[in-house]
Protein backbone atom coordinates (compact mmCIF):
# COMPACT_ATOMS: atom_id res chain seq x y z
CA UNK A 1 0.00 0.00 0.00
CA UNK A 2 2.40 2.90 -1.28
CA UNK A 3 1.28 6.55 0.20
CA UNK A 4 2.71 9.39 -0.85
CA UNK A 5 2.49 11.51 2.48
CA UNK A 6 3.25 15.23 0.69
CA UNK A 7 0.17 14.49 -1.36
CA UNK A 8 -3.11 16.72 -0.53
CA UNK A 9 -4.67 14.48 2.48
CA UNK A 10 -7.34 12.37 1.43
CA UNK A 11 -9.28 13.23 4.70
CA UNK A 12 -7.84 15.71 7.19
CA UNK A 13 -9.83 16.86 10.04
CA UNK A 14 -9.15 19.48 12.55
CA UNK A 15 -10.87 19.62 15.90
CA UNK A 16 -14.20 17.77 15.27
CA UNK A 17 -16.62 17.48 18.32
CA UNK A 18 -20.01 16.19 18.30
CA UNK A 19 -22.46 16.25 21.20
CA UNK A 20 -25.80 14.67 21.86
CA UNK A 21 -27.31 16.67 24.46
CA UNK A 22 -24.66 15.98 27.69
CA UNK A 23 -23.23 13.40 26.04
CA UNK A 24 -19.54 14.35 24.18
CA UNK A 25 -19.30 11.89 21.41
CA UNK A 26 -16.36 13.30 20.02
CA UNK A 27 -13.88 15.83 21.92
CA UNK A 28 -11.77 17.59 19.50
CA UNK A 29 -10.41 14.81 17.24
CA UNK A 30 -8.09 15.87 14.65
CA UNK A 31 -6.35 13.68 12.09
CA UNK A 32 -5.05 13.65 8.43
CA UNK A 33 -5.36 10.28 5.99
CA UNK A 34 -2.69 9.91 2.84
CA UNK A 35 -4.77 9.50 -0.53
CA UNK A 36 -4.15 5.44 -0.83
CA UNK A 37 -3.51 4.56 2.66
CA UNK A 38 -5.35 2.44 4.79
CA UNK A 39 -6.34 3.93 7.87
CA UNK A 40 -7.62 2.03 10.98
CA UNK A 41 -9.59 3.52 13.54
CA UNK A 42 -9.92 1.03 16.42
CA UNK A 43 -11.82 1.06 20.02
CA UNK A 44 -14.55 -0.07 21.76
CA UNK A 45 -18.39 -0.05 21.35
CA UNK A 46 -19.34 3.23 21.88
CA UNK A 47 -15.92 4.94 21.96
CA UNK A 48 -17.03 7.21 19.26
CA UNK A 49 -15.70 5.72 15.71
CA UNK A 50 -19.10 5.62 13.84
CA UNK A 51 -19.99 9.17 15.16
CA UNK A 52 -16.67 10.48 13.77
CA UNK A 53 -17.11 8.45 9.99
CA UNK A 54 -21.06 10.30 10.05
CA UNK A 55 -18.89 13.50 10.69
CA UNK A 56 -16.37 12.75 8.18
CA UNK A 57 -19.01 11.98 5.39
CA UNK A 58 -21.25 14.77 6.48
CA UNK A 59 -24.21 12.06 7.45
CA UNK A 60 -24.17 14.47 11.11
CA UNK A 61 -23.63 17.80 12.26
CA UNK A 62 -20.29 18.32 13.89
CA UNK A 63 -18.31 21.05 14.82
CA UNK A 64 -14.44 22.15 13.32
CA UNK A 65 -13.18 21.29 10.01
CA UNK A 66 -13.48 18.30 7.32
CA UNK A 67 -12.07 18.06 4.01
CA UNK A 68 -11.84 15.55 1.63
CA UNK A 69 -9.54 15.78 -1.10
CA UNK A 70 -8.76 18.82 0.20
CA UNK A 71 -12.10 20.58 -0.28
CA UNK A 72 -14.59 21.79 1.89
CA UNK A 73 -16.39 18.78 2.44
CA UNK A 74 -20.00 20.70 1.45
CA UNK A 75 -18.06 21.08 -2.06
CA UNK A 76 -17.17 17.24 -2.34
CA UNK A 77 -18.44 15.08 -5.39
CA UNK A 78 -20.12 12.36 -3.17
CA UNK A 79 -19.98 9.84 -6.41
CA UNK A 80 -15.94 10.16 -5.25
CA UNK A 81 -17.30 8.19 -1.75
CA UNK A 82 -18.55 4.64 -0.95
CA UNK A 83 -19.90 4.11 2.44
CA UNK A 84 -20.36 1.08 4.36
CA UNK A 85 -22.75 1.86 7.30
CA UNK A 86 -22.62 0.02 10.90
CA UNK A 87 -26.43 -0.25 10.37
CA UNK A 88 -27.42 -0.75 7.14
CA UNK A 89 -31.31 -2.53 6.38
CA UNK A 90 -31.71 -2.71 2.55
CA UNK A 91 -34.77 -3.82 1.24
CA UNK A 92 -35.48 -7.59 2.21
CA UNK A 93 -37.24 -9.04 -1.03
CA UNK A 94 -34.63 -8.04 -3.54
CA UNK A 95 -31.78 -10.39 -4.38
CA UNK A 96 -28.07 -9.54 -3.80
CA UNK A 97 -27.84 -8.41 -7.73
CA UNK A 98 -31.03 -6.16 -7.51
CA UNK A 99 -29.72 -4.37 -4.58
CA UNK A 100 -26.35 -3.55 -5.81
CA UNK A 101 -28.16 -3.13 -9.44
CA UNK A 102 -30.71 -0.03 -7.42
CA UNK A 103 -27.43 1.37 -5.58
CA UNK A 104 -25.36 1.20 -9.28
CA UNK A 105 -28.72 3.60 -10.98
CA UNK A 106 -27.75 6.22 -8.55
CA UNK A 107 -24.80 6.73 -9.95
CA UNK A 108 -23.57 8.13 -13.68
CA UNK A 109 -23.61 4.82 -16.04
CA UNK A 110 -19.69 5.85 -16.52
CA UNK A 111 -18.70 6.09 -12.85
CA UNK A 112 -20.93 2.71 -11.81
CA UNK A 113 -19.04 -0.62 -12.08
CA UNK A 114 -20.49 -4.05 -13.48
CA UNK A 115 -22.86 -5.55 -10.70
CA UNK A 116 -22.08 -8.99 -11.55
CA UNK A 117 -17.90 -8.22 -11.06
CA UNK A 118 -18.93 -6.68 -7.88
CA UNK A 119 -20.41 -9.61 -6.61
CA UNK A 120 -18.14 -11.79 -7.63
CA UNK A 121 -15.18 -9.61 -5.61
CA UNK A 122 -17.34 -9.61 -2.37
CA UNK A 123 -17.49 -13.83 -2.81
CA UNK A 124 -21.39 -13.99 -3.95
CA UNK A 125 -20.78 -14.56 -7.67
CA UNK A 126 -22.83 -17.99 -6.56
CA UNK A 127 -25.78 -16.53 -4.43
CA UNK A 128 -26.59 -13.11 -6.88
CA UNK A 129 -30.39 -14.34 -7.33
CA UNK A 130 -30.85 -15.28 -3.53
CA UNK A 131 -33.31 -13.01 -1.99
CA UNK A 132 -31.47 -10.83 0.71
CA UNK A 133 -33.74 -12.08 3.58
CA UNK A 134 -32.55 -15.31 2.60
CA UNK A 135 -28.72 -14.58 3.12
CA UNK A 136 -26.63 -15.62 6.01
CA UNK A 137 -25.69 -12.70 8.37
CA UNK A 138 -22.12 -12.56 6.85
CA UNK A 139 -23.44 -12.89 3.08
CA UNK A 140 -25.82 -9.70 3.85
CA UNK A 141 -22.88 -7.74 5.16
CA UNK A 142 -20.99 -8.39 1.63
CA UNK A 143 -23.67 -7.52 -0.09
CA UNK A 144 -23.69 -4.06 1.70
CA UNK A 145 -19.69 -4.06 1.39
CA UNK A 146 -20.64 -4.61 -2.51
CA UNK A 147 -22.98 -1.53 -2.09
CA UNK A 148 -20.47 0.94 -1.24
CA UNK A 149 -18.20 -0.43 -4.20
CA UNK A 150 -20.48 -0.24 -7.14
CA UNK A 151 -19.54 3.22 -7.81
CA UNK A 152 -15.66 2.47 -7.59
CA UNK A 153 -14.70 4.97 -5.39
CA UNK A 154 -11.73 7.24 -4.34
CA UNK A 155 -12.22 6.94 -0.20
CA UNK A 156 -13.99 4.38 0.69
CA UNK A 157 -15.33 4.10 4.70
CA UNK A 158 -16.16 1.18 6.24
CA UNK A 159 -17.57 0.76 9.58
CA UNK A 160 -17.24 -2.72 10.99
CA UNK A 161 -17.55 -3.87 7.74
CA UNK A 162 -16.62 -8.24 8.71
CA UNK A 163 -19.08 -7.64 11.85
CA UNK A 164 -20.85 -10.76 11.87
CA UNK A 165 -19.03 -12.19 9.02
CA UNK A 166 -17.67 -15.97 9.41
CA UNK A 167 -13.57 -16.16 9.30
CA UNK A 168 -13.31 -17.28 5.86
CA UNK A 169 -15.29 -14.29 4.70
CA UNK A 170 -13.42 -12.02 6.53
CA UNK A 171 -9.90 -13.38 4.85
CA UNK A 172 -12.08 -12.92 2.02
CA UNK A 173 -13.14 -9.51 2.31
CA UNK A 174 -9.57 -8.59 4.31
CA UNK A 175 -7.77 -9.60 0.69
CA UNK A 176 -10.13 -7.02 -0.95
CA UNK A 177 -9.33 -4.14 1.34
CA UNK A 178 -5.54 -4.61 0.83
CA UNK A 179 -6.44 -4.78 -3.17
CA UNK A 180 -8.40 -1.70 -3.14
CA UNK A 181 -5.68 -0.16 -1.31
CA UNK A 182 -2.83 -0.77 -3.89
CA UNK A 183 -4.83 -0.28 -6.69
CA UNK A 184 -4.92 3.46 -5.16
CA UNK A 185 -8.21 3.28 -3.05
CA UNK A 186 -7.64 5.41 0.27
CA UNK A 187 -9.55 3.15 2.83
CA UNK A 188 -10.96 4.53 6.64
CA UNK A 189 -11.99 1.36 8.32
CA UNK A 190 -13.51 1.12 11.59
CA UNK A 191 -13.19 -2.09 13.89
CA UNK A 192 -13.63 -3.17 17.02
CA UNK A 193 -10.72 -5.71 16.72
CA UNK A 194 -7.25 -4.72 16.93
CA UNK A 195 -5.79 -7.89 15.16
CA UNK A 196 -7.90 -6.26 12.03
CA UNK A 197 -6.77 -2.92 11.64
CA UNK A 198 -3.34 -4.60 12.86
CA UNK A 199 -3.47 -6.22 9.94
CA UNK A 200 -4.85 -4.16 7.23
CA UNK A 201 -4.33 -0.16 8.35
CA UNK A 202 -0.91 1.72 7.14
CA UNK A 203 -1.91 4.06 10.31
CA UNK A 204 -4.16 3.47 13.14
CA UNK A 205 -6.04 5.85 15.99
CA UNK A 206 -6.59 4.15 19.14
CA UNK A 207 -9.93 6.05 20.21
CA UNK A 208 -11.57 6.11 23.53
CA UNK A 209 -14.10 7.92 25.07
CA UNK A 210 -14.13 10.45 21.54
CA UNK A 211 -11.19 11.08 21.89
CA UNK A 212 -7.82 10.10 20.02
CA UNK A 213 -5.26 8.99 22.15
CA UNK A 214 -2.54 8.17 20.04
CA UNK A 215 -2.16 7.71 16.13
CA UNK A 216 0.50 5.88 14.26
CA UNK A 217 1.73 3.10 12.46
CA UNK A 218 0.80 -0.34 14.17
CA UNK A 219 4.45 -1.34 14.69
CA UNK A 220 5.42 2.58 15.78
CA UNK A 221 2.58 2.30 18.40
CA UNK A 222 3.42 -1.17 20.02
CA UNK A 223 7.16 0.01 19.84
CA UNK A 224 6.44 2.42 21.53
CA UNK A 225 3.26 2.32 24.32
CA UNK A 226 2.64 -2.03 24.39
CA UNK A 227 5.76 -2.39 26.29
CA UNK A 228 8.13 -5.55 25.86
CA UNK A 229 8.24 -9.35 24.83
CA UNK A 230 7.65 -11.64 27.43
CA UNK A 231 8.31 -15.11 27.77
CA UNK A 232 5.82 -17.47 30.39
CA UNK A 233 7.21 -20.37 31.47
CA UNK A 234 4.45 -23.14 33.02
CA UNK A 235 5.72 -25.17 35.71
CA UNK A 236 4.94 -27.38 38.21
CA UNK A 237 8.08 -27.46 39.66
CA UNK A 238 9.09 -25.89 42.96
CA UNK A 239 13.27 -26.37 42.07
CA UNK A 240 13.36 -22.76 41.70
CA UNK A 241 12.28 -20.82 44.21
CA UNK A 242 14.19 -17.69 43.56
CA UNK A 243 14.24 -16.21 40.14
CA UNK A 244 18.29 -15.46 40.27
CA UNK A 245 18.40 -19.29 40.12
CA UNK A 246 17.23 -19.67 36.82
CA UNK A 247 20.67 -17.65 35.79
CA UNK A 248 18.78 -15.06 33.55
CA UNK A 249 21.16 -12.73 34.72
CA UNK A 250 20.22 -9.24 32.20
CA UNK A 251 16.42 -10.26 31.80
CA UNK A 252 13.33 -9.19 34.78
CA UNK A 253 12.18 -12.73 35.90
CA UNK A 254 8.91 -12.77 37.85
CA UNK A 255 6.99 -15.65 39.85
CA UNK A 256 3.82 -16.41 39.43
CA UNK A 257 1.42 -19.03 40.19
CA UNK A 258 1.80 -20.75 37.24
CA UNK A 259 5.44 -20.57 37.03
CA UNK A 260 7.32 -17.51 36.19
CA UNK A 261 7.64 -14.49 33.56
CA UNK A 262 10.94 -13.15 31.93
CA UNK A 263 10.32 -9.95 30.39
CA UNK A 264 11.78 -8.38 27.33
CA UNK A 265 12.80 -11.22 25.60
CA UNK A 266 13.59 -10.41 21.91
CA UNK A 267 13.40 -13.51 19.39
CA UNK A 268 17.02 -13.60 19.36
CA UNK A 269 16.93 -14.30 23.01
CA UNK A 270 14.67 -16.79 23.20
CA UNK A 271 17.27 -20.12 22.60
CA UNK A 272 19.00 -18.15 26.03
CA UNK A 273 16.48 -18.06 27.64
CA UNK A 274 14.87 -22.11 27.10
CA UNK A 275 18.51 -23.05 27.97
CA UNK A 276 18.85 -21.54 30.93
CA UNK A 277 15.56 -23.11 32.31
CA UNK A 278 16.66 -26.35 31.65
CA UNK A 279 19.94 -25.60 32.79
CA UNK A 280 18.59 -24.89 35.64
CA UNK A 281 16.51 -28.34 36.04
CA UNK A 282 13.10 -27.22 35.77
CA UNK A 283 10.64 -29.32 33.98
CA UNK A 284 8.74 -26.50 32.25
CA UNK A 285 4.94 -28.19 31.08
CA UNK A 286 4.89 -24.55 28.26
CA UNK A 287 6.87 -22.02 27.63
CA UNK A 288 5.30 -19.15 25.44
CA UNK A 289 6.81 -16.44 23.69
CA UNK A 290 4.30 -13.34 22.97
CA UNK A 291 5.11 -10.35 21.50
CA UNK A 292 3.25 -7.09 22.92
CA UNK A 293 0.37 -5.89 20.13
CA UNK A 294 -2.46 -2.79 19.90
CA UNK A 295 -4.43 -4.37 22.68
CA UNK A 296 -1.15 -3.43 25.11
CA UNK A 297 -0.55 -0.35 23.56
CA UNK A 298 -4.40 0.44 24.32
CA UNK A 299 -4.32 -0.39 27.38
CA UNK A 300 -1.06 1.22 28.74
CA UNK A 301 -2.07 4.34 27.11
CA UNK A 302 -5.63 4.29 29.20
CA UNK A 303 -5.09 2.18 31.82
CA UNK A 304 -8.24 0.13 30.23
CA UNK A 305 -8.31 -3.54 29.12
CA UNK A 306 -9.87 -3.25 25.68
CA UNK A 307 -12.40 -6.38 26.56
CA UNK A 308 -13.27 -4.45 29.90
CA UNK A 309 -13.85 -1.40 27.60
CA UNK A 310 -16.05 -3.48 25.52
CA UNK A 311 -18.27 -4.92 28.26
CA UNK A 312 -18.62 -1.64 30.17
CA UNK A 313 -20.12 -0.31 26.77
CA UNK A 314 -22.37 -3.43 27.01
Amino acid sequence: MDTDVTATPAVEAVDVSRRYGDVVALDGVSLSVAPGAVFGLVGPNGAGKTTLVRALTGTTDATGEVRLFGDPLPAVDRARLGLLPQSFSPADRLTARELVDYYAGLYDPRRARDVDAVLAEVGLADDTAVRYENLSGGQRRRVCVATALVNDPDLLFLDEPTAGVDPAGRRSLHGLVARLADEGTTVFLTSHSMDEVETLADRVGLVRDGSLVAVGPPDGLVAEHGGHARVLVETASDAVADPPALGLDGFDVERTTEGFVVTDVGAADLPDVVESVVAAEVSPDAVTWARPGLEEAYFRLTGEAFADAEAERR
